[in-house]
Formats: structure tokens, C-alpha cells, sequence
């Protein structure tokens, strides 16, 4: 049987310090605990994030659901998944990790980096095993595991001009961190498939009307339809998350399903010939043009939002 990946230290510093490559806050009036990714030097999900991740589930896990704050224990009903990387929610896996490791016939390394994706990404599926529910807020754009992550949450929120993708299809390989299930759960495999085999984008629109995103906010007005849902939801808490129990009880997701699934990928990653190990270093290479431009840094250390830290895909496919 499966068993996910579980950091050796996490019960001991304070919940809100010490991490490097996401934000966190926690919003006692209502519960709220909100993370919000900064990976560098490129919004994606890098071993050092990952890691992150999968110490603050634990140590939410480990909680108990009640959060310590100034002085006093509160309840924990909502988790928040978002980005402090203007103009992107997460581009994905560590493409440049991949093509190293694919070319270094190390195996090992990409099944435990793949092993640590399906962790963070079950125990949001299963809310962190506690009576809570699990948000994505997504602006900007969510590719590859970036989409995985977002539609990993019990909620997905997200503005109309997000852009959603699975762009693995582009270097022969396929979204093998629970794209097919998360996918296939919401709108059934037919689609799933169509939208895995595409290679292209969907705005927040398109995917609302497909059924992937819950609730859809005008552009730069996400963090009020949080708010807005964070209100109706509270009034309803007990009956939404025994709905989540409902769904995982009948259409579960379980880690041993997603441990299957990631075997087959390492296999097809292993597989990849020097044809799609070049279209890989391409990504990487426009990923790198894209986040060191003088321009994306400063406005995202302002925090503004912009278009301008977009992945250029086609300028891939070019």
C-alpha cells in the first residue's frame, strides 16, 4: 500500500515561520489559513517548494485543526492556495530538474520528486484529513502541475482571464501528477482526455463553463469572490464538509491511485528521446527569458499584476 512522504520535523517551530518559498498568514475571525507560493527563481514547483508544502500539510495535519494566534487556540474551516508571483499562480513541475535528471538516468530522483507532488497533492484532495475545506484562488496562469494543484482543492476560485494548460503533451510526455483523476472526477475521462491531449490554454471562463472552476470572478476581483464565498460558505460549514466526505466516499482519489499513475510517468519520462529532451530545454529556456526580465522582477516585487510574466508557449512550439 501507498504511504505518502512525510517530513521528520514539523511539530515544533512556530507554524508561521521559517519558510522560504511561500507566504502565510492565518485569519482567525474566520478561520481562514492562506499560503501563498513564491517559488524562485521560477513560480514552479521546485523541490525546495515542494518540500515547503508538504512540512506546513503535516503541520496543519498535525494541528488537529486548531491554530494557535496571539495567545489563543482557533479553529481552523479554510485553506487557501494562491501566489505572491504576479500574473502566475505555479507554471508546473521543474522542467530543468526533469531534463537533468531524464538525462542523467536517475530514476530514483524523479520517482521521489514525483512521490512528493502526489503527497501534496492527496492531502489537499483529502482536505488535510481534517473537518476544513481546501481553496484554490487562482490569477495568472496555472500550468502543468500548477492546473493539477489548483484543481486539487475542494473550491476552485478563479478570475476570467487565468489561464489554465497542460503543456506536457509539447515534450511527449503526460500531466502524471493527477491531472486524469482530479480532471475525470469534475467533468468525466472523455474530456479529461481532450483537455490532457489538447497542449492548449483555457481561460478561467472556459473552464467554469466545463465545470473545473466553481466559482468565477471578473479580473482582479478574486480576492473579493473569496470573500464572498468565505461568507455563504460559513453559514453552511458542516453541511459542505460532510459533502466532501460524500464525494471522497463515493468518487475517491487515493493515493494508491496516484502512486499507479506516477509509475507510468517516470516510465514515459525515462522514455523521452533527445527530440523531446530539446523541446524541454526550450520551455525551460523561455521560462528563464520570461521571470529575468528586469521589468516582471520589479513589478513583482510591487505585487502588480501582469501579463507580462506570462509564459510564451507558443514561442515554444515556434
Amino acid at each position: 500500500m501507498s504511504t505518502p512522504y512525510i517530513p521528520t520535523q514539523f511539530h515544533n517551530d512556530s507554524l508561521f515561520h521559517g519558510y522560504k518559498q511561500f507566504s502565510n498568514n492565518f485569519e482567525p475571525e474566520d478561520g481562514v489559513f492562506r499560503f501563498a507560493m513564491q517559488g524562485q527563481p521560477i513560480p514552479s514547483f521546485s523541490l525546495a517548494l515542494l518540500e515547503e508544502i508538504r512540512n506546513i500539510q503535516c503541520r496543519i495535519e498535525a494541528s488537529g485543526g486548531m491554530i494557535a494566534w496571539q495567545g489563543e487556540l482557533h479553529r481552523l474551516n479554510f485553506i487557501v492556495l494562491e501566489s505572491n508571483v504576479a500574473g502566475v499562480f505555479n507554471l508546473g513541475g521543474d522542467i530543468a530538474l526533469f531534463r537533468r535528471l531524464i538525462e542523467a538516468r536517475d530514476r530514483f530522483a524523479l520517482s521521489r520528486y514525483a512521490r512528493l507532488c502526489i503527497d501534496a497533492i492527496h492531502h489537499s484532495i483529502v482536505d488535510y484529513n481534517l473537518p476544513c475545506q481546501t481553496i484554490s484562488l487562482v490569477a495568472g496562469k496555472a500550468l502543468g502541475g500548477g492546473m493539477e494543484s489548483a484543481l486539487s482543492s475542494n473550491v476552485v476560485i478563479a478570475e476570467k482571464s487565468a489561464e489554465f494548460g497542460l503543456p506536457e503533451v509539447l515534450f511527449n510526455l503526460f500531466p502524471g501528477m493527477g491531472a486524469w483523476n482530479l480532471i475525470s472526477r469534475r467533468v468525466g475521462s472523455r474530456l479529461a482526455e481532450e483537455i490532457i491531449t489538447s497542449g492548449r490554454s483555457y481561460s478561467g471562463e472556459e473552464l467554469h463553463r466545463l465545470g473545473l472552476v466553481d466559482v468565477l470572478a471578473d479580473d482582479g476581483q478574486g480576492e473579493q469572490a473569496l470573500r464572498d464565498y468565505l461568507r455563504g460558505a460559513k453559514r453552511k460549514q458542516k453541511t459542505l464538509n460532510a459533502l466532501a466526505r460524500v464525494r471522497e466516499a463515493m468518487s475517491p482519489i487515493s493515493h494508491d491511485d496516484l502512486a499507479r499513475i506516477i509509475d507510468i510517468w517516470v516510465d514515459s519520462a525515462m522514455g523521452l528521446d533527445a527530440r523531446d529532451l530539446k523541446m524541454m530545454e526550450r520551455l525551460v529556456n523561455a521560462q528563464s527569458r520570461a521571470f529575468s526580465r528586469p521589468d516582471v522582477q520589479a513589478q513583482a516585487s510591487a505585487g502588480e499584476q501582469t501579463r507580462s510574466a506570462s509564459l510564451p508557449l507558443a514561442e515554444v512550439t515556434e
